[in-house]
């Protein structure tokens, strides 16, 4: 077996056959993010609280069988079973290198990303390595890692040489393994100087193909993958390289401004943002790839009657997004495969020992609005709306708009910053005191509500994404 390339606009195999990688996004594994598996903050709020709490062996042991059972030969035969090829795989730079001791690898972390790889391959499907978090936050959100919404890798060179040096022991690690289709090198980057980003992809590329001259890259825009506006003729520099738009719908989402029903002007509007993002690469005849995209859905202990008729609406989103990428023949990677039920193909039962452990404090979760993904603010929003009309009042509108706007608003910005960061902050001791006194075998049992066989599968999606994996238009 060859490796896949990159060739023009499309990947292809080592015959020239062209390859569409059509797949989800392994979020919330070795890159924990709270609205996935349940938790305030970030992860690493919460494993140095699981550690005050319980101690560190069974914290350790904790995340360790976590890690474990997300992920199984189970998973990777349903995946399969869905006509799906690939896989992408979020890792945090946590897990080969500690902040306290960095540039010195830590081994022990290629051990689930090579159980995983290597069960995948097994069953005939791709993986993409996604460096998802990276030293001081590439990125200026929660599954950064930072705790800040100050993106600090931007702002401190030794932050970006570590990011290059881990490329660095990755490629070694990896360079000869062809069922990974490539390297996804910084996840979501929001520089707000728009060529700093370009300097590093420079560097990680020239890193990367000193050792590994082989496998694909795939390159994210800047601000969260939707713009390439700067990257000018940086592609002349760059081979077998495709780049990555994430194409994420405001109709797929509760903020959705309305119903969506799939009008043309609806549908008009999908097709807008989805060609805008990727016009610098059309303009030049250059690869595209959806790394991540996708809606949310609703739950019957939230939304009550009402679940089945948004989470309609939400397939339909679905649906006529995957219609315009059929057409264009894109591979894409939905946004996400496992997760608590927000948005996974598969979520974990409510009957499992971890979700009737957090039941109530999920709830709260909820109701306070602390996580920023598809928040639902309707029960605190008056909480917060005199400080976004203080800056309102107070602050002239040319200055209101803080990068990464316009992706951010004003109400975004006071949400991640008074919601998502400090209040969640106060959060994190109660997620963690939940542990307290568990046995290791009862950890063993919180940890396995993670594994396939505990979990429910949304089959509507499912479905879908089943009927569209081989689904595309006439070759160009």
């Amino acid at each position: 077996m060859a490796y896949l390339k990159v060739s023009g606009t499309k990947i292809v195999d080592q015959n020239g056959k062209e390859i569409i990688l059509r797949g989800a996004g392994l979020g919330g594994w070795m890159n924990m993010e709270n609205f996935i598996s349940g938790y305030p903050g970030c992860e690493f709020q919460i494993r140095a609280a699981l550690a005050d709490v319980v101690g560190k062996e069974k914290s350790e042991f904790f995340f360790d069988k976590f890690l474990e059972y997300f992920f199984t030969d189970a998973d990777a035969a349903f995946f399969k079973s869905l006509g799906l090829n690939c896989i992408r795989l979020p890792f945090n730079y946590r897990h080969f290198e500690d902040d306290m001791n960095p540039r010195v690898l830590k081994p022990e972390g290629f051990k689930h990303l090579d159980r995983v790889i290597d069960l995948c391959a097994k069953h005939g499907i791709y993986t993409i390595l996604d460096l998802h978090t990276a030293p001081g936050g590439q990125n200026t959100d929660w599954h950064a890692d930072a705790g800040t919404h100050i993106a600090n890798f931007w702002n401190h060179k030794d932050f970006q040489d570590r990011v290059v040096w881990l490329w660095e022991e990755l490629a070694k690690h990896y360079v000869n393994n062809t069922w990974i289709a490539g390297y996804n090198p910084l996840n979501e980057p929001t520089d707000p100087y728009h060529t700093r980003v370009i300097d590093v992809y420079d560097r990680l590329y020239e890193a990367i193909r000193s050792i590994d001259p082989h496998h694909a890259l795939f390159l994210d825009g800047n601000t969260f993958a939707s713009d390439f506006s700067h990257f000018g003729d940086a592609h002349k520099r760059w081979e077998n390289v495709a780049y990555s738009i994430h194409d994420y719908s405001v109709f797929g989402f509760p903020a959705s401004p309305e119903a969506y029903t799939g009008t043309d002007t609806q549908r008009h509007r999908l097709r807008r943002s989805y060609e805008k993002k990727r016009q610098w690469m059309d303009e030049r005849g250059l690869c595209v790839w959806n790394g991540e995209w996708g809606p949310v859905y609703a739950r019957k202990e939230y939304e009550g009657d009402r679940t089945e008729a948004i989470n309609e609406q939400r397939y339909r989103v679905l649906q006529d997004q995957l219609s315009i990428y059929n057409k264009d023949r894109l591979s894409w990677s939905i946004w996400l495969y496992k997760d608590i039920g927000f948005q996974g193909m598969v979520y974990v039962s409510r009957e499992t020992p971890y979700m009737t452990l957090f039941k109530d404090f999920l709830a709260k979760k909820h109701r306070l609005a602390i996580d920023a993904w598809g928040a639902d603010d309707s029960h605190v929003r008056d909480i917060y709306q005199p400080l976004i009309d203080l800056i309102k009042r107070e602050v002239k509108p040319e200055h209101q708009n803080l990068y990464p706007a316009p992706v951010w608003k004003l109400s975004d910005r006071v949400g991640r910053l008074a919601r998502n960061i400090l209040l969640s902050e106060f959060l994190v001791q109660e997620w963690a005191e939940h542990f307290r006194g568990k046995s290791e075998e009862e950890l063993d049992a919180i940890a396995k509500s993670f594994s396939f066989d505990n979990c429910l599968h949304r089959d509507g999606l499912n479905k879908i994404l089943m009927d569209n994996a081989t689904l595309v238009g006439q070759e160009k």
